[in-house]
């Protein structure tokens, strides 16, 4: 599971330095202000969220807390749908993005539904 934690931050915090340069190039070249800034929100707030998991004060919160991650990555991956649509972000720009954060959701999901058969067990 430590590992997992590691390899999960890791992903995290190199996304969010995506997000920061994302955010950058999307306020200075497009001239975006309000999804730019949700996004930069959300897309930064995985990382904390599961760097706060580690200092859960028992297992229920630990799933807790890396499932409040798993929202801001949905949330995310919904900024970054709405940016392509709105012509923001071409399809090169979308799918590497995209990918990246529906790697995070699906890592997060894994993580949560495997620590919650173990609390079964």
């Amino acid at each position: 599971m430590v590992d997992r934690g590691y390899f999960l931050q890791d992903k995290a915090e190199a996304f969010a330095g995506r997000m920061v340069k994302m955010y950058q190039y999307l306020v200075k070249q497009k001239k975006e202000q309000i999804m730019s800034k949700q996004v930069l929100r959300s897309g930064t707030s995985i990382g904390a969220n599961i760097m706060e998991s580690r200092n859960a004060q028992s297992p229920a919160d630990f799933i807790h807390k890396l499932s409040i991650a798993l929202k801001e990555a949905d949330e995310t991956t919904f900024w970054i749908k709405n940016l392509h649509i709105g012509g923001y972000l071409n399809e090169k720009e979308f799918n590497s993005i995209y990918n990246d954060a529906d790697e995070l959701v699906k890592l997060l999901t894994s993580s949560i539904n495997t620590l919650k058969k173990k609390q079964t067990t």
